[in-house]
């Protein structure tokens, strides 16, 4: 699951293909098929979203939670891939854009009636 953040006036003209980008992105780098879609869009008031000095309004915060077990190089890869694509595609600069993956065992995930450990039928590979 991905959530973005960013101030409402930046981030709403531009959710719909900031999701496209990301998804592109995590197909391209993961191997995710396009319908794995789970991205969530937070758009928040100026004054609900601080961010660091030096960055514009277009700061955009991308929170990536998946299961562990992804090698690191895949990992800084798709944070590479990530900043390059947003920058071409919807032209907001890398000083702009913050990633976090998060990752949690499978066990803490649960989907379709079963803990991520239980889930024998994905059709993407984790541990790559």
């Amino acid at each position: 699951m991905v959530v973005i953040y960013g101030i409402k006036e930046q981030l709403n003209p531009i959710k719909a293909q900031l999701s496209d980008v990301i998804q592109q992105s995590m197909t391209q780098v993961l191997n995710l098929p396009e319908g794995k879609r789970s991205h969530r869009i937070v758009p928040l008031d100026k004054s609900d979203f601080y961010y660091p000095e030096g960055r514009t309004e277009a700061y955009t915060l991308i929170e990536i939670n998946m299961m562990e077990g992804r090698k690191v190089a895949t990992k800084k890869a798709l944070i590479k891939a990530l900043f390059a694509n947003i920058e071409s595609q919807v032209g907001i600069n890398p000083i702009d854009i913050e990633i976090i993956i998060k990752e949690q065992p499978p066990h803490c995930w649960g989907f379709r009636g079963m803990t991520g450990d239980e889930v024998q039928d994905l059709t993407y590979k984790v541990n790559t």
